[in-house]
């Protein structure tokens, strides 16, 4: 990668537990090496402690920013990382929810991994759109309107914004190439 993100700023949005690192940490770095600025953005300040398989303790991560004060105005695009009970959390949270709803609204892109679509669902903003998820989330994908695919990495551009997902962190070098070119 190069700097096909310099000057940017992405957020990743997370709740203050939960999140899966891996899904955290490879799709971060992807945005440094392009020349991206990525920051944390959490429901609560401090840190957020990630995960490894949802159930082993990984590390503490600073939070940035925490939704409610900050827009998607200051982003170039966001990432909803997985973990089950990451977005079971944020989906919760009425600001997160309006963070992610924020982004749609904008037309800026969102990229989301295993779990992270639940934000979506949430958000109601699927209506229209094709994605793919940890494969439990068919289900309510389907229900929320979207379409279902069970791909690697799938990039939607329908209704006017884009929308970039991934199965698992198996898929987590595609995501993130996927990622890099549509905040770019």
């Amino acid at each position: 990668m190069g700097n096909e993100l310099a000057g940017k700023k992405i957020a990743f949005l997370v709740a203050p537990s939960g999140v899966e690192q891996v899904e955290l940490t490879r799709p971060w770095q992807a945005v440094q090496d392009a020349g991206g600025t990525p920051e944390l953005v959490s429901t609560e300040p401090g840190e957020a402690q990630a995960f490894h398989h949802d159930v082993e303790p990984g590390d503490t991560f600073p939070v940035d920013k925490v939704a409610g004060e900050v827009s998607s105005e200051d982003y170039a695009g966001l990432v909803l990382p997985g973990g089950t009970t990451n977005p079971d959390k944020l989906r919760t949270v009425p600001e997160a929810v309006d963070f992610v709803k924020s982004f749609v609204t904008a037309r800026r892109p969102i990229a989301a991994i295993c779990h992270g679509p639940w934000s979506l669902v949430e958000a109601a903003v699927l209506p229209g759109k094709t994605l793919t998820s940890w494969p439990s989330l068919q289900t309510d994908i389907r229900n929320a309107g979207g379409t279902w695919v069970d791909e690697e990495s799938f990039t939607c551009t329908e209704k006017g914004w884009t929308l970039v997902t991934s199965r698992k962190p198996d898929d987590l070098d595609a995501f993130s190439t996927a990622m890099v070119k549509a905040f770019s």
